[in-house]
């Protein structure tokens, strides 16, 4: 089922979609293609929301967290916004310090999409044209993101096209807590990726080009591991951002397989729900929200602690741009880019 409606936020209208069925319920909004919320029950059947989000719609749609957002049209970092496309060296917006992090200073996340619903009742796209050089891209590139609610299940296909070579990397950057997203740090949530290598990074999280194996390090989540087990010894400066602590994971892990699959688990044992992420993607960005502490909430909670959620961004990876060992995210004319993401939720 689907209902939607505007609301207003200062100088916009925005539209908010909410996809249902009897399991569980997900609201969508057309500003930056977001996932605002979605409600799946635990073991005794209870409903809860279980993704992060902002205390209001206006702070929702300038929210520099990324929180439900569809990123890109570069997701996660390139260093000093440069790289070589067919010969000639490209210059993108500079916005966290001096790299580029998630398409710009306006970035997908930062537009009003327009909004198709899905004639099957269960489904609604979001496409966005944007054009030759925004924020330093070439060519003109065409989005579509489609959410498809399936029984207790999320699916989400983002595709995109360009009329002259370009790179695309667009990702789903919801925070999710399977406690609920006011329940408290996700670190006794126990975590399983199917990534037998990672990516290291410096202290700006740019990948210093090694691929290193995770046996016998703390990036070793092949078998179901709570969060926090070994986060001390995730030892990064975070892109200048202060934190008291460890600011633990924001890491690319390597995937096993091809194709579309199971890449990833998160249960939380005291809900007992699961959460199993499915992609064609190569890679995964995964944190673990170590800098969310304070960031204002959605109610009833007030303000999230570190923490709060993790992110699962089914990507190429990091800065893949500069590194030609790295899966390519280059897309050519008459090419569709295709990130496929499904979110199935089970209990335990």
């Amino acid at each position: 089922m689907i209902d939607h409606h505007t609301a207003q936020v200062p100088n916009v209208d925005i539209t908010l979609i909410t996809l249902s069925n009897d399991q569980c319920r997900a609201v969508l909004t057309d500003a930056g293609a977001r996932l605002l919320e979605l409600h799946v029950p635990d073991a005794d059947g209870n409903l809860a929301d279980v993704v992060l989000g902002r205390a209001t719609l206006e702070e929702t749609v300038t929210d520099p967290n990324y929180f439900g957002a569809t990123a890109g049209r570069y997701a996660n970092r390139i260093r000093a916004g440069k790289f070589p496309l067919d010969g000639v060296l490209q210059q993108v917006t500079c916005n966290e310090g001096a790299n580029h992090l998630h398409g710009g200073a306006r970035g997908f996340d930062r537009h009003l999409w327009s909004t198709q619903l899905g004639a099957d009742g269960n489904s609604v796209t979001f496409w966005r044209i944007s054009p030759d050089g925004e924020e330093g891209f070439p060519g003109t590139l065409t989005t579509r993101v489609t959410y498809r609610l399936e029984g207790r299940a999320l699916a989400i296909e983002i595709e995109a096209t360009t009329d002259q070579t370009t790179v695309a990397n667009i990702v789903n950057h919801a925070y999710f807590n399977l406690g609920g997203h006011d329940s408290g740090p996700v670190l006794e949530h126990l975590l399983q990726i199917h990534g037998s290598h990672y990516i290291p990074v410096d202290d700006e999280l740019l990948p210093t080009g090694e691929v290193r194996a995770v046996e016998g390090t703390a990036f070793d989540f092949r078998t179901p591991t709570p969060i926090g087990k070994n986060l001390h010894q995730v030892d990064h400066a975070g892109a200048g951002r202060t934190t008291t602590d460890a600011a633990g994971y924001d890491h690319n892990w390597v995937l096993d397989g091809t194709g579309m699959r199971e890449i990833a688990t998160l249960t939380d044992p005291k809900s007992r729900r699961r959460l199993t992420v499915s992609t064609n993607q190569p890679g995964v960005q995964v944190y673990v929200g170590g800098y969310l502490d304070g960031v204002t909430a959605k109610a009833p909670a007030d303000q999230y602690a570190a923490f709060g959620g993790l992110t699962f961004e089914t990507q190429t990876f990091p800065d893949a741009v500069n590194h030609s060992h790295f899966p390519q995210a280059t897309l050519n004319p008459g090419e569709t880019y295709l990130n496929r993401i499904r979110y199935d939720f089970s209990t335990v």
